[in-house]
């Protein structure tokens, strides 16, 4: 089984790290395309392309003119360690032992802008690069056109790795939107978490994204390699809801007050 999630605008490269296992992403040379573009662009239009604040904008145009095609844990750390937001408060990965993370390495990927795909031990430098950035580019419009099919054909390169005959969803929309799903090899299931409130279960954004780290974080520890065995997710109090399910969609519910 393989999932993919997507990564979060809040990065960790303070906390101590707890493992020096590691890897290589796959698209550096085209990472660093999208670098050169990004260094043309003044904190200004940085700042209005992205729809983030002055102090954001600078940071940024200094994260992309420092950063080296050369990965070492000066300038990087592993990208599941890196991410920190409410998906990966959810999962916890500094708590996971090094058998969970070298399960996680081979059955999980993360949908990034200016990645591509990231393998969790993969080193990454920090970025802030949304995957619906309409960043104009040799290739297109956007990050879609930009990315074009390798983000789906490593997909698939995976998926055929470990065998899976599935791939689960827990990305946002924005970054699923990178893969084309018709040329996958396999079926996408898509997890949907809703939560009890004013008298109806709905989708809460943030806890939502923190259930797709929970159920990310559940299928490491019980290494699942069958994705029926994901409809026994309970972490938190979410249970499987077979009648307002479908076969690529599978909602999960909890009610833990009126």
């Amino acid at each position: 089984m393989l999932m993919v999630l997507s990564p979060a605008k809040t990065l960790d490269y303070e906390s101590p790290l707890t493992t020096e296992a590691h890897s290589l992403p796959d698209f550096i040379p085209r990472s660093a395309e999208l670098i050169n573009t990004l260094r043309e662009l003044s904190p200004d239009k940085l700042g209005t392309l992205m729809k983030i604040s002055d102090q954001l904008a600078h940071l940024n145009v200094d994260r992309y003119a420092s950063w080296s095609k050369k990965f070492n844990f000066k300038n990087s750390r592993q990208a599941l360690l890196a991410f920190n937001g409410d998906v990966y408060e959810g999962l916890d990965a500094p708590t996971l032992n090094e058998k969970q993370l070298s399960w996680a390495q081979d059955h999980l990927r993360i949908l990034s802008g200016l990645y591509g795909v990231l393998r969790p031990l993969d080193l990454m430098q920090p970025y802030r690069l949304e995957m619906g950035t309409r960043l104009q580019n040799a290739h297109g419009k956007d990050l879609y056109a930009f990315w074009g099919d390798e983000v789906t054909d490593s997909l698939n390169e995976s998926l055929a790795a470990v065998k899976s005959s599935a791939l689960i969803n827990l990305a946002s929309e924005e970054y699923f939107k990178s893969v084309k799903p018709k040329n996958l090899a396999v079926p996408v299931i898509t997890p949907v978490f809703e939560d009890w409130k004013g008298g109806n279960y709905k989708i809460i954004s943030f806890y939502a994204k923190r259930a797709r780290g929970l159920m990310a974080r559940y299928a490491i520890e019980k290494k699942i390699t069958k994705p029926d065995q994901l409809r026994l997710f309970d972490t938190e109090g979410y249970a499987y809801e077979p009648k307002s399910s479908t076969e690529t969609s599978w909602v999960f519910r909890r009610k833990v007050s009126d």
